[in-house]
């Protein structure tokens, strides 16, 4: 049943109603939001607050829906400002527009940027994590050094997948750990080794490599063995990907950064192998400077910090490569040891039926089903009994929503008239009712989150110049 309509009122001004006050229906944990549609209350939240400090949810996630230019991202940014500045990190580890680089800049945050001719990414440096054994040493060292060499497998293999639209055979995968640990091995501490030093391993053909092949002294056999994986890893740095993954690390995370953005907006719409390599680089390197500030926390050689993720247009690194709905499925289940909330955003239900196995979809449905908030914006009815499937919605919520996705109205004269579910959200939480919210942003939030910096004028040449 959908619960009476509730006042929030100081005890002098509510005084003649005693006995009968009760509480208001709107928490006031977290990043205030906005205003509680109805009552006009004050409504806070965000999942790590929920999670930590009121318990309201038992997973620090977040996902919503809506449909495009409703206002997801600009909710979304604001709770990246309002952690911030409780101390949480933000990172968004692949900004596809970009929504979120200016505000990660004005909060002092670290910005690295990527695309075809601009930054490079180096796969086989085990970064943050590296370090971090390094630094703590010891058995627990030596643990997270063994953690670090099967991220950069799975990092190689993730893109040796794209480039071949399948997966790598699983004496493919053998042959590559061995490759690795000799290159590691061979290379300098003062240098991290590069893909064209993995290939000229494979050429040469070092014992190690060849008694995992079952070569048996066979030059042949060691050649049918190791020439597809070869023809694969020629494919990254010379074929789709361009020379992104062939030189050293740009930029490296800096686990000090009030706030990190991976921009990879210049990467174009229609290059997906590219933009699914680049989003699977920057959440394999940022998860792991994420463990890498948890284990020295854990040692007690820096403070504990957490973490907030940002996905948002979760649709497109869905559909660019299975292994990236793997990689964020295993991040929602893991999430909550890893000391890190996370939000993702996307359009529809129907985005996940688009992924290319029953397997994928069936994990970007999981995505909804475990997620500790879900918060909607203006969808269509038929979407909105789908979402009812998974999240308990009331007829009325579905109404309610439903009218949010309305187009505007045929303005008299031209003038700009926005729809009116912009700026409205349902915020959902398992099976209590849920609370419909107005955003109303500030001049500074609009100026740093525009979404539509390309439908704008250009100034005059004059203006341009300095007085």
């Amino acid at each position: 049943m959908d619960p009476p309509t509730m006042w929030r009122a100081t005890t002098v001004q509510a005084c003649g109603l005693w006995p009968f006050a009760a509480g208001s229906g709107a928490p006031m944990s977290g990043v205030p939001l906005g205003q509680h549609l109805y009552t006009g209350a004050t409504v806070c939240g965000d999942p790590l607050s929920w999670f930590t400090r009121a318990q309201y949810i038992s997973n620090p996630s977040l996902f919503m829906l809506g449909m495009p230019g409703l206002g997801k991202s600009t909710l979304v940014n604001r709770m990246l400002i309002g952690l911030a500045a409780t101390g949480v990190v933000p990172l968004v580890l692949g900004d596809l527009k970009p929504d979120y680089a200016d505000t990660v800049r004005a909060l002092g945050g670290q910005v690295i940027s990527l695309g075809r001719g601009m930054g490079g990414i180096n796969v086989l440096n085990p970064g943050a994590m590296g370090a971090a054994a390094r630094r703590i040493g010891g058995e627990t060292g030596r643990m997270l050094a063994a953690e670090t060499h099967g991220r950069v497998l799975n990092m190689v293999a993730a893109l040796i997948t794209i480039v071949r639209g399948r997966a790598m055979d699983d004496h493919e995968q053998s042959v590559l750990s061995a490759a690795l640990h000799h290159l590691r091995e061979r290379t300098p501490p003062d240098r991290q080794p590069l893909l064209p030093d993995l290939l000229r391993i494979l050429a040469e053909g070092p014992d190690r490599v060849r008694a995992v092949t079952l070569d048996r002294g066979d030059e042949t056999r060691y050649r049918d063995a190791v020439d597809p994986l070869h023809r694969s890893l020629l494919g990254i740095l010379d074929g789709p990907l361009g020379d992104t993954f062939a030189t050293e690390t740009s930029t490296r995370i800096d686990l000090d950064a009030s706030a990190v953005c991976v921009d990879i907006s210049r990467i174009g719409e229609a290059d997906t192998q590219l933009t699914a390599a680049a989003m699977l680089a920057a959440w394999s390197d940022g998860l792991g400077a994420v463990a890498a500030s948890h284990a020295l926390a854990d040692a007690g050689l820096r403070p504990r910090r957490w973490f907030f993720t940002v996905l948002d247009e979760l649709w497109r690194p869905l559909r660019s490569a299975s292994g990236i709905v793997d990689r964020i499925d295993a991040l929602t289940r893991l999430n909550r040891s890893l000391g890190l909330g996370d939000a993702k955003i996307t359009h529809t239900l129907k985005d996940a039926e688009a992924l290319g196995t029953d397997s994928d979809r069936a994990k970007a449905r999981g995505f909804v089903e475990r997620a500790g908030m879900v918060v909607c914006a203006g969808l269509p009815r038929q979407e909105m009994e789908d979402l009812a499937q998974i999240v308990g919605l009331s007829r009325r919520e579905i109404e309610l929503v439903s009218s949010w996705s309305s187009p505007p109205g045929w303005a008299a004269h031209g003038d700009r008239e926005e729809p009116p579910g912009r700026g409205r959200f349902l915020i959902k939480v398992g099976g209590r009712p849920g609370i419909p919210i107005q955003v109303a942003i500030t001049d500074t939030e609009r100026h740093l989150h525009d979404t539509n910096k390309r439908w704008a004028p250009n100034k005059p040449l004059h203006e341009k110049g300095t007085a």
